[in-house]
């Protein structure tokens, strides 16, 4: 049996175990897996669709807690935007045959308009409404080019000679992509000389030197093997010509006045490109050291310059020339360039102009309409409207400006879409407001946005699950309650057209705080905690987990034998809510610490004082087990033995320490070994005596060793020692770690 098999049947048979306890079906994040039509058994790390392959799996698995999904369930797998969010997720496929299957991959190709490094997934089911948690970041790039860019100087198509282009010291160039179809739709990685640039759009503006070269930016994962990756033009500085535009006979222009803007250099054999307001209007013509303006076309004011190039010379653009006609003034349209007219109903044109004297006809449809001469004009009929507007006086007479047109048709039909205002997610929001975001009317084929013209024109009834929303009337509705969730669509009419727009899901959370507590956060053997809630678990969806993981769906109160981080979250509406997580620890005796050794050694009539930290609760205790303290310190006056228990949470750790008094008489250098008991000893004070790690040597006067002893017990010298001098000398040393404390003689009487 191949063990992925094998897993299913332990996981389904893992699940029917549990399906009688309470809880809630929880859905796992979805993961990357191989695509088996490749025969491939790794995951994919990084999606790099295009039209030549576009197939890719990931894998999902649930646990159906109490009880299977409703037989109408469908999963959803749905994808972020770029930035990992879902306000407004794409649905990228939808089962409706894998509600008793608990590990299963969709299937998905890359939509066309997604490019990122941050995607997320999560799949969703429609009964019980329930989102499963966010798949880790995938880089996904649906590769829509994938040819070598071409680049020129304004996208102009004409590369230049050796691919060389040379500018003045301090000028600039344009250089931009002119065989990419749809150039907007991409973001671009430009270079110069290798180096990265900034400039993320299909052209850039330069003004130093350099190699330059562009390709598409699919991410580190994907742009290499899209191929896109530009020719190169190099970018020299030379020298300016000081190229500049003759002044012209007259800079003010009547509408029957022509005049020709000429240049300070001439039959070179140069390219001339002549601009106005920055637009090419003429050229790159060779020798095309001229151009004719005309007073009578309209838009010919505004600043001229030219720009040269050729052979052996830098490109320069000259300074402007500013050409203009006498009390020039604008005309705008001030309505929507198209709109609609209901049967029956007017509407109304308007336009604006700054002229000083202005004289206004309208026109429909190329004919002047009688007595059609104000700034506004009702309407009732379709057709194509605009306003011819005539200022009179001045040195030229009169000049007529025309406004731009506009289309008013009758409407065929129209559509109506709903949105949500502002950032949204299911189960993120405790409130939302739904709105109309666009109407469209269509007209012969042809739609167009009428949003602004006709909004407040519908009568509208807001749809919850196919129930009118009571006072929901208006182009917006408020949603500020979780028992207001379902699904939302807009019914609006207006004479005689009706429509419904699309649906909206609406899942607010509840906005309900969730809180838990426990009875200690140290774990110690024979010891648990209790984690519990106050919120009332009867009856609801809940679950208890641990790092993430859940662990329990029944208990209302937990009790936890392990370290981690617990936590609680409890469906309600169909979102989850999460409470604190509380964090419980193994018990470490080191937390526990004391400011004294376990020997304590102090002068008689004297004490001293312990102090411990890191518990909760302290208890000391002496040699016969009486409480002397209940406090974090204790002082201790009396030799003896000590014990301290400590107390985290429940608990406990115990410390014993010993007490005491220090000898306060000297290392005697005299003894009488003659048998009467008295002094036949040499005893030392306690501070070396009977210490583990002090010695005590004794040499004869010879060098002799007599003793090395640690722990000594005030034994020297033994009974079988025999002295052959009367007053016989002996020497000793004190060692502790290699260091002598004390050393002197001990002469032996007898």
């Amino acid at each position: 049996m191949r063990p992925k098999m094998l897993n299913k049947i332990l996981q389904m048979t893992c699940c029917l175990l549990v399906m009688h306890t309470a809880g809630a079906q929880v859905l796992n994040k979805p993961t990357a897996a191989p695509n088996p039509n490749l025969g491939s058994s790794f995951p994919w790390t990084a999606a790099c669709a295009s039209a030549s392959f576009n197939e890719y799996f990931v894998n999902f698995t649930w646990n159906p807690s109490p009880s299977l999904v409703d037989s109408t369930n469908e999963f959803v797998l749905e994808l972020s935007d770029a930035n990992g969010a879902f306000d407004s997720p794409t649905e990228l496929a939808r089962v409706g045959d894998k509600n008793t299957d608990f590990d299963f991959d969709f299937q998905f190709a890359v939509p066309q308009n997604v490019q990122g490094d941050n995607y997320r997934f999560r799949v969703r089911s429609t009964v019980p409404e329930l989102t499963s948690e966010v798949s880790d970041p995938y880089a996904i790039y649906y590769i829509g080019y994938s040819d070598p860019i071409l680049i020129s100087q304004d996208g102009n198509g004409t590369i230049p000679p050796g691919g060389v282009i040379q500018i003045c010291d301090g000028g600039t160039v344009t250089l931009a992509t002119h065989n990419v179809p749809d150039p907007q739709n991409y973001v671009y990685s430009w270079y110069r000389s290798g180096t990265p640039l900034s400039e993320t759009s299909n052209q850039i503006t330069v003004n130093q030197s350099g190699m330059y070269f562009v390709e598409v930016d699919y991410g580190a994962a994907c742009s290499g093997s899209a191929n896109t990756l530009s020719n190169s033009i190099e970018i020299t500085i030379g020298t300016s010509q000081g190229i500049a535009i003759n002044p012209p006979a007259q800079s003010t222009l009547c509408p029957t006045d022509v005049v020709t803007l000429s240049t300070n250099i001439t039959g070179m054999g140069y390219s001339y490109t002549w601009y106005l307001d920055g637009t090419p209007v003429a050229g790159p013509t060779v020798d095309g050291s001229s151009y004719n303006v005309d007073g009578g076309v309209v838009g010919f004011e505004g600043n001229y310059t030219v720009e040269i190039s050729g052979s052996g010379i830098c490109t320069e653009e000259s300074a402007p020339v500013a050409l203009s006609s006498p009390g020039s003034f604008a005309v705008a349209r001030v309505n929507p360039e198209r709109m609609v007219l209901l049967p029956g109903q007017n509407e109304i044109l308007s336009i604006s102009t700054d002229a000083t004297n202005p004289t206004i006809q309208w026109y429909r449809n190329g004919s002047a309409i009688s007595g059609a001469n104000g700034l506004t004009l009702t309407i009732s009929e379709t057709g194509e409207y605009y306003a011819a507007v005539t200022e009179t006086g001045g040195s030229c007479g009169s000049s007529t400006k025309t406004s731009e047109t506009t289309t008013v048709v009758q409407p065929n039909n129209f559509d109506l879409t709903i949105a949500h205002n502002g950032s949204y997610a299911n189960c993120a929001n405790s409130s939302i407001v739904l709105e109309v975001s666009q109407i469209t009317a269509t007209e012969s084929g042809n739609t167009f946005d009428v949003t602004s013209q006709l909004i407040n024109d519908f009568n509208y009834q807001w749809m919850r699950d196919g129930v009118g929303v009571s006072g929901g009337t208006g182009s917006s509705v408020s949603l500020a309650s979780s028992t207001e969730n379902g699904n939302y669509t807009l019914e609006a009419n207006l004479d005689s057209f009706s429509m419904t727009s699309n649906a909206l899901e609406v899942v607010l959370n509840s906005g309900e705080t969730l809180s838990i507590t426990n009875t200690g956060s140290q774990l110690c053997d024979g010891v648990t905690i209790s984690i519990s809630t106050t919120y009332d678990l009867n009856g609801r969806t809940f679950n208890w987990t641990r790092n993430g993981q859940s662990i329990d769906s029944s208990s209302l109160e937990l009790t936890a034998t392990e370290e981690g981080r617990y936590q609680l979250s409890v469906m309600t509406d169909g979102c989850p809510i999460l409470s604190n997580e509380i964090t419980l620890s193994r018990f470490d005796e080191s937390i526990i610490t004391v400011d004294a050794e376990e020997n304590i050694i102090f002068p008689e009539g004297e004490s001293q004082t312990v102090t411990a930290s890191g518990g909760t609760s302290y208890e000391w205790y002496d040699a016969q087990n009486n409480l002397i303290s209940s406090l974090n310190s204790v002082t201790l006056e009396q030799e003896g033995n000590y014990v301290l228990v400590a107390t985290i949470d429940n608990c406990q750790v115990s410390r014993s320490f010993t007490v005491t008094y220090r000898d306060d008489f000297q290392i005697p250098n005299v003894i009488t070994a003659n048998g009467d008991g008295i002094n036949d000893l040499w005893v030392i004070p306690n501070t070396y005596s009977r210490q583990s790690d002090v010695t005590v040597i004794i040499y004869n006067e010879l060098g002799d060793e007599l003793l090395n002893q640690t722990g000594y017990a005030n034994n020297w010298p033994p009974s079988s020692l025999g002295f052959n001098k009367r007053n016989q000398l002996f020497y000793y040393k004190i060692r502790k770690d290699n260091q002598t404390l004390k050393q002197g003689t001990i002469t032996v009487i007898r």
